[in-house]
């Protein structure tokens, strides 16, 4: 499991500082589609509101690698940024920062130079974003800081300080950033070996999962929870959760590969060398990377 497997990000904005919602343009699973949203809002958009149009373009290009042409966007609209407002500005820097490291990196380019970039674009985003108020934009800055500072007792810092701002927020955007921000300081807990302090993170972050209509997010919450009941061997209670998951993958026509890796651990874990080799025979055509996100 890797940190950009577990690091989640929803998508989601600052609160309705413009005219256009961000959210009703982004898909995230295709940046492509989304860039051409973007793009087609810039038709009638004007002010700060195109140049935020603009870096949400820059992202789509991040999203698929192409780290050089976002950053030369970015680069063309920077004298229109300084004379905005902050949102804009904020964006912009926030933007310019995933340019030099997020998800969608492979681990060769997270240089510790490309890392210095990251994290003062990410500073500069969330020293803004804080003196407008602008909540949801600094929790997304804070959570950016854990693709820089990769150690787990940093992750857990900057899960902590993420989800201070969350919980303390008036501003919705702010809040929905909780069970996102709690699934990252479990998964920090998770890593340095403290399991009964994650496994209270995960369910935390599952009930809030299960308060909204987001199916996928919330197995996935679920997932980290029968994750962390197998590191707590607590077996049983694993698998159950586990086979809770397949069957609801299976109704859904999504069969999960890491659905099925959890179970190949439990059946070993068991003694159950034919259950287990049946779901390592499920796993063969699947990737084992991770589990997918965006940043």
């Amino acid at each position: 499991m890797t940190l950009s497997a577990c690091l989640i990000f929803n998508g989601l904005t600052a609160p309705n500082t413009m005219a256009l919602d961000l959210s009703t343009l982004w898909d995230f699973k295709n940046p492509a589609a989304s860039e051409q949203r973007f793009r087609d809002a810039l038709g009638t958009a004007q002010g700060d509101d195109a140049l935020i149009l603009r870096t949400q373009m820059a992202r789509t290009l991040g999203l698929r690698g192409q780290f050089d042409n976002a950053r030369t966007l970015l680069a063309e609209m920077a004298p229109q940024v300084t004379q905005a407002g902050a949102e804009a500005r904020a964006r912009h820097a926030l933007e310019l920062g995933r340019t030099w490291a997020s998800a969608a990196h492979p681990p060769a380019a997270l240089t510790d130079a490309a890392k210095a970039q990251a994290r003062a674009q990410f500073e500069a985003a969330l020293a803004t974003a804080r003196q407008a108020q602008l909540d949801a934009l600094a929790i997304d800055a804070i959570h950016m800081m854990a693709f820089v500072d990769t150690a787990p007792a940093d992750q857990l810092k900057w899960a902590q300080a993420a989800l201070e701002v969350s919980v303390a927020s008036q501003q919705p955007a702010a809040r929905q950033w909780e069970a996102s921000v709690r699934n990252n300081l479990g998964y920090a807990l998770h890593q340095l070996g403290r399991y009964p302090e994650a496994l209270a993170q995960f369910e935390l972050a599952l009930a809030l999962r299960e308060r909204g209509t987001d199916a996928v997010a919330t197995r996935e919450a679920r997932w980290m929870i029968g994750w962390t009941l197998r590191s707590l061997q607590r077996l049983d209670e694993a698998l159950a959760v586990q086979l809770r998951l397949e069957r609801e993958c299976a109704e859904a026509g999504q069969p999960d590969p890491y659905v099925f890796e959890e179970l190949e651990a439990l059946y070993q874990a068991k003694g159950d060398a034919v259950r287990a080799a049946h779901y390592a025979r499920r796993l063969k055509p699947q990737s084992s990377a991770g589990p997918s996100q965006a940043d």
